[in-house]
């Protein structure tokens, strides 16, 4: 740009041909900023260029008009339409890199009152001479020279500081999206290089003491619409989410994808060019159906994640689509544990309506007879049928309530709770043994956990008769403990079936107390599997992990 050893008639024309190429450049990009689809970023960026442009020209002006009064009115013009385009700047760069700034009717009507403020300087510094100096040069050609006084140092200052502010909201953008955004970030820091320039023509005689940032502007201008305008999308469209997004082409091979992609999906990092249902098949199955959700496991958990796409087009047409990922595994959750709910009332209802429906018909019909009959020996029936309907009531209402997942547990040692739980079923005859040096703890709500003891007792001893042996230990392979006995057992067959809610071998059983101990232990998260003790009785190991 700046070539003090060339004659000066060659220094001259490359002066105007640098401005009147920066000009035509801003001019000639303003129909691009269509492609651009978001409204507010659209808009910045058109303003930006026009003003850019409007710059550029100006200084056309200034450098080629034949006379110095022309010269100097065209200078004047450029100084306002240069700091008119700071507003266009941060518009652009606060709408591009998703912020509100450009919303705030306050930050704006701050800046036109400066913006005011400075072109009733500028316009009435022949009165004044606060601003600029002006006087006819020959050096290194000839053209009116402008020297500056301190009023334009501190409105370049301000307008250098507000620039500044823009070129951290991109900078910091393009730093949390991912790598590829430095080629956008190396583009943002050439727009900001006719800066040197600027603080060139203050100390050097050999170069124009002018505003070079159109310059920068034509520069900008053609590294987005020509060269990066696919990652120029991308990017903003991106940065105003936290969300996952990978970009597609029309093939639907991978093509590029944010931070937040990297980090969930590693596979990712590497796979440019590859295609999205041989890298993650999981995730284009769900992004094909239109109702599923994409599930991983992240850290040891599950997450879910909603999967939408939009087209990603450049001049109007469609070159891939953007899928974004969305964290409803909160909604999920919720979801499963309402269908849970759910079946759990189809499972009381059916409880209900079978098992309580014959001790209610004993009642209404020995009822019946004790009224027609006038024999109260019908009424001992009805009352074991409603002790009988008050058991089945309360033991429904406990397995409704011990499915309800643990909010708060404590720490608490397992051989404690067993002895504990052991006082409430004890009969004379039968006995507990816990295994020597058994000092297990485990995170659990100590209530339902003595619950659960006391129900894998009691079964023990319905089943195994009033001369049982129970035994309480650690599991050897697995975290976790096991209630086993001497009794019976369990055919292997029927070894699923006992957890299932009503199902019993007694002929006074609920079925409901093995079933409440299966709610008990998945409400803790962990796993019960019934199998065979050392002695040939039932043995039941709850996986704690």
């Amino acid at each position: 740009m700046i070539l003090p050893s060339l004659p000066p008639n060659v220094l001259y024309a490359a002066y105007v041909l640098a401005f009147a190429s920066a000009a035509v450049v801003c001019f000639g990009m303003l129909p691009r900023t269509t492609q651009i689809s978001h409204e507010d970023t659209r808009r910045g960026l058109f303003w930006l260029l026009l003003t850019g442009g409007g710059w550029a020209a100006a200084h056309v002006g200034y450098l080629t008009m034949p006379t110095p009064e022309l010269q100097y009115v065209f200078y004047v013009v450029g100084l306002i339409v240069g700091l008119a385009s700071v507003g266009p700047w941060l518009y652009f760069c606060s709408a591009y890199t998703g912020r509100s700034i450009h919303r705030n009717s306050g930050a704006r009507w701050a800046l036109v009152a400066v913006f005011l403020f400075f072109v009733v300087v500028k316009v009435t510094n022949p009165l004044h001479g606060w601003y600029f100096a002006a006087e006819q040069a020959v050096t290194p050609f000839a053209y009116l020279r402008i020297e500056h006084r301190p009023l334009h140092w501190i409105a370049m200052g301000l307008a250098y500081a507000l620039s500044a502010v823009g070129f951290f909201m991109l900078y910091e953008l393009f730093d949390r999206v991912n790598s590829n955004a430095r080629p956008l970030l190396v583009l943002v820091g050439l727009t900001g290089l006719p800066v040197v320039f600027d603080v060139l023509g203050a100390i050097r005689s050999s170069v124009l003491d002018l505003t070079y940032a159109s310059l920068g502007v034509a520069i900008f201008a053609v590294g987005v619409f020509a060269v990066y305008f696919d990652q120029f999308q991308f990017v903003r469209a991106t940065g105003e989410t936290d969300d996952p997004v990978i970009v597609l082409d029309e093939r639907d091979r991978i093509r590029d994808f944010n931070t937040e992609a990297a980090e969930l999906l590693p596979t990712l990092v590497g796979s440019s060019g590859e295609s999205l249902s041989e890298q993650l098949p999981s995730l284009a199955t769900a992004l094909d159906d239109s109702d599923s959700t994409f599930e991983i496991e992240v850290g040891g958990r599950t997450r879910y994640y909603s999967v939408a796409s939009t087209p990603f087009t450049t001049a109007g047409a469609k070159t891939g689509r953007s899928v974004i990922l969305s964290d409803v595994t909160h909604r999920e959750q919720y979801r499963q544990e309402l269908e849970e709910k759910n079946e759990k009332l189809e499972q009381f209802a059916s409880l209900v309506s079978h098992d309580l429906r014959n001790p209610l018909g004993v009642a209404q019909g020995r009822t019946e007879l004790a009224i027609e009959e006038d024999e109260t020996d019908h009424l001992e029936p009805v009352v074991r049928a409603h002790d009988r309907m008050e058991q089945l009531i309360d033991e429904m209402l406990t397995l409704a309530r011990e499915g309800v997942s643990i909010d708060e547990p404590e720490q608490v040692l397992i051989s404690t709770v067993a002895e504990r739980s052991w006082k409430m079923v004890a009969v004379q005859t039968t006995s507990l043994s816990i295994e020597p040096e058994f000092d297990l703890s485990v995170a659990a709500d100590p209530e339902r956990l003595q619950q659960l003891f006391e129900n894998l007792f009691r079964n023990s001893v319905e089943h195994g008769g009033t001369d049982v042996t129970i035994t309480v230990g650690a599991l050897e392979e697995d975290e976790g403990f096991y209630v086993a006995d001497d009794g019976p057992g369990i055919p292997e067959e029927k070894r699923d079936e006992i957890f299932e809610a009503g199902y019993t071998t007694a002929s006074d059983g609920t079925g409901f107390g093995l079933a409440i101990v299966s709610e008990i232990a998945e409400a803790h998260g962990w796993e019960i599997t019934a199998t065979e003790s050392a002695e040939g009785g039932a043995r039941f190991e709850i996986r704690t992990g």
